[in-house]
Order: C-alpha cells, then sequence, then structure tokens
C-alpha cells in the first residue's frame, strides 16, 4: 500500500492518503475520513544526458550519463556511463565541470562534464616483497572483489600474504582481518611464501 501526503476537501487540511490507482490520474483515500479523490498524475521527470569521461586504467572514452532533471551529484556518487554502443559502465565520479570551473556538488542540467573512473573492472596493483626485492604484480578483477588483511593470494603462480592495503582516499589498512573492495584500493602490499 502507497501512501502519499494530499490535501483532503472533507478534512480541510493535509492528510496520509492511501495510493488506490494510478492509471491515467491518480485515484486516492484519505487514511483519516475515507473520502476517496481523484488527483492528475505528477509529471515525470525529464532526463538529462550529460557528456561524461570514463578513465580505465591507462585508455578513456566518452560516454553519457542519464541524470534526471533537478537531480544534484558529487564528487564521490556512483552512476551508470552508457556508450554510443549500448556497452554501459558503473563509474564513481571523479570530478564534476560546470562551465568553466570545477566543483564538487551540482544538479544535473548545470553540469557540462562528468569526469569518471570506472569501478565495474578494476585492476589492482600488488607489490610483492620477497626478502630481497619487490616484485610489481597486477590483477584485473570486479570493482566489488574483496581483499582482506593476513589473506593469501596466488597470482602467477606466486603465493602471498597480504601484509597492509593503500586506498586511494590516502588511508591505510593493517588491521588483520579487515576487507577492502578492489575499487577503492590503490596498491595492496604483500609478502612471498
Amino acid at each position: 500500500m502507497d501512501l502519499v501526503d494530499a490535501y483532503c476537501a472533507t478534512c480541510k487540511e493535509e492528510t496520509e492518503q492511501e495510493v488506490l490507482s494510478e492509471s491515467r490520474d491518480l485515484i486516492i483515500r484519505c487514511t483519516v475520513c475515507g473520502l476517496t479523490s481523484r488527483r492528475p498524475l505528477p509529471p515525470e521527470p525529464e532526463p538529462v544526458y550529460i557528456k561524461t569521461i570514463v578513465s580505465r586504467e591507462a585508455e578513456s572514452f566518452v560516454a553519457k550519463a542519464e541524470l534526471m532533471k533537478g537531480e544534484v551529484v558529487e564528487v564521490g556518487d556512483y552512476i551508470v556511463a552508457e556508450r554510443d554502443d549500448g556497452e554501459g559502465a558503473g563509474v564513481e565520479i571523479m570530478s564534476l565541470e560546470v562551465g568553466n570551473k570545477r566543483v564538487q556538488k551540482a544538479v544535473a542540467e548545470e553540469i557540462n562534464t562528468i569526469w569518471s573512473r570506472a569501478i565495474d573492472e578494476v585492476i589492482v596493483r600488488i607489490s610483492v616483497h620477497d626478502g630481497k626485492k619487490t616484485i610489481p604484480m597486477y590483477v584485473a578483477c570486479d570493482g566489488d572483489d574483496r581483499f582482506t588483511i593476513d589473506e593469501i593470494v596466488s597470482i602467477d603462480r606466486v603465493r602471498a600474504r597480504i601484509d597492509h592495503i593503500c586506498l586511494r582516499n590516502g588511508m591505510i589498512q593493517r588491521r588483520k582481518g579487515k576487507y577492502e573492495v578492489a575499487n577503492r584500493i590503490k596498491r595492496i602490499y604483500a609478502y612471498r611464501l
């Protein structure tokens, strides 16, 4: 049962109304006095298509994001950007361009360009130290894959234990048993077994 707040002619005030039907008009019934009334459906919000630059590791491509008119987005929000060929990608907003300025937050219709990074598929950088040298390794994985401190991982036949994880926001995770998702990781540091 959907409820909306609307003015009731019998109660002479705004009351909670039960939605009975949503066909051409909205048919509602007052939960206080039981009066049934008909209201025009509110208009659907208009979509706004915004040019979105998506960075995926070494390459970038132009896509578009569909937001609703009046919708406010900010740096750090997750949205979907779609190429002309229909391929979509989950992205994190890194910057918003309004006019000639970069801003942290903006209303959809004011935004010229969204600068983003793909988070659905990412490459996690892992530095594996074997006592004498450090081996740089790379793992392609889903953005929501988890990496746990003290976990043993195998990469290209190299087994290593995760010691600490550096995050994109500058934090470092060292607590045993704690995990981070791949799209938040800047680099993992591990010791070879």
